[in-house]
């Protein structure tokens, strides 16, 4: 330092008060942030919001098209069982770490998914992981220890008990008093592999390798419910609460797994107003405990609606984003304020906030500020294995008068979409994949509903899944292999 110059004093970070603030920073953020995932689904759009926020992805869903999409070209790997296989692919892969190199300085990562090896992953190539530590979200993913996080906020799941299954007469004797048809569930996983329904001995017999020594079983009494599905994001300023969702759930259209989630409707009257507030409060709760257990950040609840009751339950917890993450970023009310997202961010970024969470999860819970859209995801649901062919490209479809679905234009905006005749296909499965049972082929996004009132695929619903899913041609194999599963959204 030269004689007679002034010590340069670090300048303190600026307090962002209220929405307008927030989204100023974001909009001139100069902090690289990546979203590393198999597609760029979960966070459709974010690109938009956030300057500097770009998306590595292995699966090229737009052809090259999408300007803040790095796919990395195919290099050896081992065969992936899970989504955080291919993370951790990613992140050892050559073209990724030069990528991420020329970011900048100290760039972030957020994932749908991520374990231990990833974050070592992320730390050996200078990245700071934006999500709460993979140990922490794996106990509270534990469905064990959702229950008793539940019980803690105030927050009650359907009638049950917590027990080690070591046969079906003893299942019999823990559930007691839980009636005859029952509903078990093991520790993790998603509901499409790891939700069992248990009336009979043969429906146990059928089920027990995936029972007796998995550790502690979640045993319920089976209720005529509805699924629901609300996502959130917990603060040091308190828990924002999105709306309310309905789902769509176990539709052999759609899925091959009875109870399997394939889509989610977001519309101003799902359910009755006295069940939106009372998922609104319970959320609120549990977000709040969530922070106290030392989590922060997004995640997402499932709450099942006794329709003989009219009593609502917790349902399992995702402590992450979601498949029902895109309906909740795109809604009206994040357009007039923020995606939801954005507080996921603003909460990692070490920045110092002030918000009002209450006028906000008033706003939000308005009427008026939630617009109608419907989602499906759509897997291969024969118990088959071929190659593909012939695959619809990601866009815009139109609906013909007839029923007949035909591509109208490229595009990779959901908001593209004008009218219930049209809808935005993102393409999961290409030429050259395998295509096997529950294989993600694609998702659609469109607005208005898919279900009827009874939660029934609505005669639309119907043409849009029968017109895509023949827009995917396919070859068999001999002989034909073996293919795992494993839940890409």
């Amino acid at each position: 330092m030269k004689p007679g110059t002034k010590k340069r004093v670090p300048r303190e970070k600026k307090v962002l008060k209220g929405m307008s603030d927030i989204r100023r920073y974001f909009h001139r953020n100069e902090t690289p942030i990546v979203f590393i995932s198999a597609t760029n689904f979960n966070l459709l759009g974010m690109d938009e919001w956030v300057k500097n926020f770009k998306y590595i992805n292995y699966i090229d869903c737009y052809d090259g098209r999408h300007p803040n999409v790095f796919v990395p070209n195919e290099a050896p790997h081992a065969e992936f069982q899970s989504i955080e296989d291919i993370n951790n692919y990613l992140l050892q892969h050559k073209e990724v770490l030069d990528t991420v190199s020329a970011m900048g300085r100290n760039p972030k990562s957020v994932f749908l998914m991520f374990d231990e090896e990833t974050e070592k992953l992320a730390k050996k190539a200078k990245m700071d992981v934006w999500f709460p530590k993979a140990k922490l979200r794996t106990r509270v993913d534990n469905k064990i220890i959702t229950v008793r996080i539940g019980d803690k906020a105030g927050v009650p799941s359907v009638p049950n008990v917590l027990a080690k299954i070591e046969s079906y007469e003893q299942l019999r004797e823990v559930s007691k008093g839980l009636g005859e048809h029952l509903v078990l569930q093991s520790a993790f996983g998603d509901s499409g592999h790891t939700t069992f329904f248990i009336s009979t001995e043969k429906d146990f017999k059928k089920h027990q390798s995936e029972i007796i020594g998995q550790g502690e079983i979640k045993v319920m009494k089976r209720i005529n419910c509805r699924g629901s599905a609300i996502e959130a994001c917990t603060t040091k300023a308190g828990t924002i609460v999105g709306p309310l969702m309905t789902e769509l759930v176990g539709f052999p259209e759609l899925t091959p797994y009875k109870g399997g989630w394939c889509g989610n409707e977001i519309f101003d009257a799902s359910f009755t107003p006295e069940i939106r507030q009372q998922a609104r409060e319970y959320t609120y709760k549990f977000g709040e405990q969530l922070r106290k257990e030392g989590y922060r950040g997004y995640f997402e609840l499932d709450f099942l609606i006794d329709m003989d009751s009219g009593l609502m339950y917790l349902g399992e917890l995702n402590p992450r984003i979601t498949g029902a993450s895109s309906m909740t970023n795109h809604a009206a009310f994040a357009h007039a304020d923020a995606p939801l997202f954005l507080f996921h961010l603003l909460e990692f970024s070490g920045m110092p906030f002030e918000l009002d969470v209450e006028a906000l999860n008033d706003r939000w819970a308005d009427p008026d500020n939630i617009d109608s859209w419907s989602q499906y995801v759509m897997k291969h649901t024969q118990d088959s294995v071929d190659i593909i062919t012939e695959a619809p490209e990601s866009g815009i479809y139109r609906m013909n008068p007839d029923g007949s679905i035909d591509f109208s234009r490229f595009d990779y905006h959901r908001r593209a979409v004008a009218s219930e005749n049209e809808a935005f296909f993102l393409r999961i499965s290409g030429v050259g994949d395998y295509r096997y049972e529950g294989a993600d082929l694609g998702i659609l996004v469109t607005r208005g509903r898919l279900m009827t009132d009874n939660f029934k695929l609505n005669k639309r619903a119907k043409k849009w899944i029968n017109g895509m899913r023949g827009k995917f041609k396919g070859r068999g194999l001999q002989p034909a292999p073996t293919a795992g599963a494993y839940k890409i959204l």
